[in-house]
């Protein structure tokens, strides 16, 4: 058994906490002494040292309080989560030393004032705090919507220029992602209702897609490939409207038919060539 001091001595909590933490009911002390002083077994010293993972993670004391205390709560399964999202974090950290270094050195670094998705993490984890129930029920654990978050934070650069290509701005593309999170349980209705027809919707696009490089020799600027594009976009743009794709949203589908990913994909099912095909189509029908 260890006092409080101890305890405070330990892991550098001071003992005004810890005495939060009982009050809260998130750290009880094992036992008290007949002065009423509170001491802490090697169990209680273990949630402490999950509350501290935890709270390292910027999860609020109340989420924790919750994750600790479902019965299905398993600390090894804990131990791997916590690993998980501790190295995105030291991720993350390490591009930032990087990049103090290449100042450091005198290099000039971009602005990434331009590029900063700051208000739409704020708004996730805004979301994460009001609607917990739903976040456990749509990503399983609460765990798992802060690795979502953490992921987004690791690659914001990059996922902000995708935003501005997609949507015209990062203003534009939070503005959107702030509606779908606002209207979430609604739009998550509207997309399972459509998901019971996935198999269905998706052997009509593969129609469609085959009917398009079905001969790759014809001009893919001629009145019957361009008949076929427009049955594709609209057909695309039917079964997308339950949220907003952003103004840009078809540039971004043509440059993934130019990209390293999605090409090769599309050559082997479709054809060798057929990627570049179906992108040169896309173009000249919004482009023409």
């Amino acid at each position: 058994m260890k006092t409080i001091s101890q305890v405070a001595s330990i892991t550098g909590i001071s003992t005004r906490t810890l005495q939060y933490y009982d009050e809260i009911d998130l750290l009880k002390p094992s036992e008290l002494t007949p002065s009423g002083y509170r001491l802490y077994d090697d169990e209680a010293l273990q949630k402490l040292q999950q509350i501290l993972f935890y709270k390292e993670l910027n999860f609020k004391l109340n989420e924790i309080k919750e994750i600790l205390q479902k019965p299905e709560y398993d600390k090894i399964e804990a131990f791997k989560k916590q690993k998980k999202l501790l190295s995105l974090k030291r991720n993350r950290i390490d591009k930032l030393i990087a990049l103090l270094e290449k100042l450091e050195k005198g290099e000039t670094c971009m602005s990434f004032k331009e590029f900063d998705l700051s208000e739409y993490i704020e708004a996730l984890e805004q979301f994460k705090k009001d609607k917990s129930d739903e976040v456990i029920r749509h990503w399983g654990s609460l765990e798992n919507f802060s690795q979502f978050i953490q992921k987004i934070r690791d690659d914001e650069p990059k996922l902000a220029q995708l935003a501005v290509k997609q949507f015209g701005s990062v203003e534009k593309y939070t503005e959107v992602m702030k509606y779908n999170l606002e209207h979430f349980s609604e739009l998550m209705d509207q997309i399972n209702e459509v998901s019971q027809n996935a198999d269905e919707i998706l052997k009509k696009s593969d129609e469609l897609f085959l009917q398009l490089t079905a001969d790759m020799s014809k001009d893919p600027a001629s009145e019957e490939i361009q008949g076929i594009v427009k049955e594709i976009v609209e057909f695309t743009n039917k079964n997308n409207s339950i949220v907003d794709m952003g103004e840009g949203y078809w540039d971004f589908v043509i440059d993934s038919y130019l990209s390293d990913t999605a090409g090769p994909i599309t050559d082997a099912k479709y054809g060798d060539g057929s990627a570049a095909y179906i992108a040169r189509a896309l173009q000249i029908y919004f482009h023409k």
